[in-house]
């Protein structure tokens, strides 16, 4: 687990990218907001997490299958992610953030992304 990036990764860089070519520009993993937010857009006052299905228990996606081997550990792991999201979300929302997570398996549809980030910060 070590070698499992947690910054840059190629989704958030796919995202990123397309936030650029849009025209907004953005902070990286602001250490000073809840839940270190992978892309922020100060000037919106909306920030943007880019989630693995895995490792963050996308709900009805395959991506998301946890291993049937070592569960307990898994189901521990994985759940405390889940609610660290859940808390880091709501705490940004009493600040007055506008939050949005986008799933891996959602960047490959490159139309349907841009129609969601466009939504999201009012366009």
């Amino acid at each position: 687990m070590s070698r499992v990036s947690g910054k840059n990764t190629k989704p958030e860089i796919a995202v990123r990218s397309l936030l650029h070519n849009l025209g907004y520009r953005f902070r990286l993993h602001r250490k000073d907001l809840p839940g270190k937010p992978d892309i922020t857009l100060p000037k919106h006052k909306k920030v943007i997490f880019v989630h693995g299905c895995f490792w963050h228990g996308h709900t009805d996606c395959s991506r998301s299958k946890r291993p049937s081997t070592n569960e307990e550990f898994w189901r521990e792991k994985l759940d405390k992610n889940i609610e660290r999201d859940k808390a880091s979300v709501k705490a940004l929302e009493q600040l007055g953030w506008g939050v949005l997570t986008v799933w891996t398996c959602e960047v490959k549809d490159k139309d349907k992304l841009k129609t969601k980030l466009l939504s999201f910060l009012g366009r």
